[in-house]
């Protein structure tokens, strides 16, 4: 399997980091763009720098629109935007195509490829609504970072793994991040 990880400059950056580190673990080729912004919060809320990321991916600058996955004939199984701002929805819901990441999300929804957003804001208010509408419309999952707590979490780790345990299946792709409801 090929899958794009995004990450954005929302709160939230340790999903895309884990997201990006089971995806590895998995043996999944991993295809990463981190926005400015997310860069600088991942190295804020997790230490990563951008150049670790290249331990588990092929890492593209958000500015190079020449990179393959700004294709449609370069195939992937999907794209996850993974924490998604706002910002980057709304270009991503008004079909603008400026960036690597909003470019290949576009060439998600065109290919009709699965495209997981996970969003982290709050409040929401209208026009993020209206965004969120537009883009579940065009085809992508709409996944807001709430994790559950059925599995009675007393570790950060298995609240940020129950999100990603919830990307991969939307994916098909098998892991033991948590455990499901009903199993022991």
């Amino acid at each position: 399997m090929k899958i794009i990880v995004a990450i954005t400059g929302a709160s939230g950056a340790i999903y895309g980091y884990s997201l990006i580190r089971s995806l590895h673990q998995l043996g999944i080729d991993t295809y990463i763009i981190a926005t400015e912004a997310g860069q600088k919060v991942m190295a804020y809320e997790c230490g990563i720098s951008p150049e670790e990321l290249s331990n588990y991916g092929t890492v593209y600058s958000n500015a190079d629109l020449f990179a393959p996955v700004a294709s449609g004939s370069f195939k992937t199984d999907g794209m996850a935007v993974i924490p998604c701002s706002m910002n980057t929805l709304g270009a991503m819901a008004g079909g603008i195509g400026d960036t690597l990441l909003s470019r290949a999300a576009g060439v998600m929804l065109k290919e009709k490829r699965r495209l997981v957003i996970v969003p982290r804001e709050t409040p929401l208010h209208l026009i993020h609504l209206e965004n969120m509408l537009r883009l579940a419309r065009a085809g992508a999952d709409i996944m807001p970072a709430a994790p559950g707590f059925y599995n009675r979490p007393t570790q950060i780790w298995e609240l940020v793994n129950f999100m990603n345990a919830r990307v991969l299946d939307a994916f098909g792709i098998e892991h033991s991040l948590m455990k499901r409801w009903g199993e022991g």
